[in-house]
């Protein structure tokens, strides 16, 4: 098992949803969230001195998948997000050592 955990910027949103939902991954978490790498984000001017945004708005999709789903997932969320340009984000996947659905008490590969 494993948690996809990937950061977005926040127009691409629907388009990653849509793309997740025809690889048949329908359960995800969205937050959002803000931050920056090498994307500072665009100076602007402020009372005639430039201005640098200290943090930009990105959202934040976490999805806990089986083994099997790990490519497609991966897939799905690049295809989807990918502009090209600075900016795109980051997905990150960690090995999930132990899960549960607090409704039914299943644990393991059941419980996602």
């Amino acid at each position: 098992m494993k948690l996809i955990t990937a950061i977005i910027q926040t127009d691409k949103l629907d388009e990653v949803r849509e793309a997740l939902m025809k690889a048949e991954i329908t359960r995800i978490t969205v937050s959002r969230c803000a931050g920056h790498g090498q994307d500072q984000g665009d100076v602007s001017l402020y009372r005639g001195h430039e201005v640098k945004p200290n943090l930009i708005p990105k959202t934040r999709i976490d999805i806990a998948v089986n083994d099997a789903f790990v490519d497609a997932t991966l897939k799905a969320i690049v295809d989807a997000a990918r502009t090209g340009n600075i900016g795109d984000g980051k997905i990150i996947v960690t090995q999930i050592d132990q899960i549960m659905r607090i409704r039914t008490g299943e644990t393991g590969g059941d419980a996602i």
